[in-house]
């Protein structure tokens, strides 16, 4: 097992989770395990895919995989469901931190189509995509910003990716908006936390918290 492959524990937890084969007979020749560790591997190195180390798998189908659940929103459920989880065992810390850090885009980012539907391979996915792909110009060139709630265990509770340029202030009503964490059983889904933000969140968040009951106030950086 390599350094930031899936422990026993986690895949004990994580393969419940995931989406039943259509197909019986005899099992695949690159078990999911393996090629799920292989897309970890790319998203925590940043590699190409090409690049993705052979003891994964086949680079093609190590890409195949993230780019078929990412299409049809399977590692959008995966996520709900691993949340819903964590939130029944007591493991969320409903006191959030919003905060913004921004990535430079790859060079071929600027060839990138107007129009995602006349791609030659739409992005697709659960939600639409932004008109400007998330990619804009700033300080350090073309860029994209990450907009990110995570609770006090470092766990991601809601994410909204702009263009480099944007501010934070305006997006922090729209991140909190996507903390929906549903419940097992019957029960609304949990959406109101307390946050602790950013500095450059909060002028927008002293502005709103008339709108914040007396346990979900937003706090203030320390």
């Amino acid at each position: 097992m390599g350094r930031g492959d899936l422990t026993d524990e986690q895949w004990a937890v994580l393969e419940p989770l995931l989406p039943k084969g259509a197909r019986s007979g005899r099992p695949p020749v690159w078990p999911r395990r393996r090629l799920i560790d292989g897309i970890r591997f790319r998203v925590r190195t940043g590699v190409p895919w090409r690049d993705v180390p052979v003891e994964y798998g086949p680079w093609g189908r190590v890409y195949d995989l993230f780019r078929r659940w990412q299409r049809n929103g399977t590692w959008y459920r995966i996520l709900t469901r691993l949340q819903s989880l964590a939130d029944t065992k007591g493991a969320i810390t409903w006191d959030l931190s919003i905060d913004s850090t921004v990535c430079r885009a790859h060079q071929h980012a600027a060839g990138a189509r107007k129009h995602g539907g006349l791609q030659k391979e739409p992005p697709g996915g659960v939600f639409a995509e932004p008109d400007d792909h998330g990619l804009g110009r700033s300080r350090g060139g073309f860029t994209t910003k990450l907009h990110l709630a995570v609770e006090q265990g470092q766990k991601p509770m809601a994410i909204v990716i702009t263009a480099g340029q944007c501010g934070d202030s305006p997006q922090f009503e729209p991140v909190l908006e996507k903390v929906r964490v549903p419940r097992f059983g019957p029960g609304r889904p949990r959406v109101r936390p307390r946050v602790c933000c950013e500095s450059g969140s909060c002028s927008l968040m002293i502005t709103s918290c008339g709108t914040w009951g007396p346990d979900e106030r937003p706090v203030g950086p320390a």
